[in-house]
Parts: C-alpha cells; sequence; structure tokens
C-alpha cells in the first residue's frame, strides 16, 4: 500500500488511511481527533527548524541533517513500513512546500525500508 503525504491542515479523505502527524510540536487550530497518532520523533529537530527558516542552511543541507536525525528513529521507520505494507499510511505535517518539507524526506525513507535498501 502506498505511504501518502498531505498537510495537516486539509480536509481528511477516506483514502487517507493511517493519518499520522509527524511534527515535533502540535499545530495550531488542529482538533486531536483529526489524526490517528503521533510521532514528534520523526518530525525535524527544532535546531534544524530553525536553521531552515533562518535561511542557515540550504535543501540539501536540510536534507543531510535530517536523515542523519532519523538514523535514532530506525525502529519507527520500519514499523511504518510494515503498517504501509497493510494499509495506507499519510504522513501529516504543516508545512506548504511538500517538496521541501520533511515528510517527503521521511516517505522516501519509509519507501526505501519497504524495497529493503
Amino acid at each position: 500500500m502506498p505511504v501518502k503525504t498531505k498537510r495537516v491542515y486539509d480536509s481528511a479523505t477516506p483514502d487517507d488511511g493511517y493519518r499520522l502527524l509527524v511534527m515535533r510540536m502540535w499545530p495550531r487550530g488542529v482538533k486531536k481527533e483529526s489524526v490517528d497518532g503521533w510521532k514528534k520523533e520523526l518530525g525535524a529537530p527544532k535546531e534544524l527548524i530553525k536553521d531552515w527558516k533562518d535561511g542557515n542552511c540550504d535543501w540539501a543541507e536540510f536534507r543531510k541533517r535530517y536523515r542523519t536525525a532519523m538514523e535514532d528513529q530506525k525502529a519507527e521507520i520500519a514499523e511504518l513500513a510494515q503498517r504501509a505494507g497493510d494499509g495506507t499510511v499519510t504522513l501529516l505535517c504543516g508545512c506548504k512546500d511538500e517538496e521541501r518539507c520533511h515528510r517527503t524526506l521521511l516517505k522516501q525513507m519509509i519507501e526505501r525500508y519497504q524495497k529493503g535498501e
């Protein structure tokens, strides 16, 4: 089954499957019942977010640092890969730009894990 990404502020749809929030901080205005789970440890570290927003790192550096931070989360990523094998998993975050958001990087990690890479 697929791993999808979506803004947490977008409406839930039946094809979302398991909706997992992957942010360190709970987003404003979002009700707890609008997600199925929250794995804040899969969000980008606060220091990395600050550096990104302040312009102190480019996207290549962000990707590198996020992937390094996720080395300690291999068990969580493996668990999500297994869950995605049983049904759709939608990774949720507040970022507007899906292409430059950690949820897209996390999706890629999960998919590589599913392929055994």
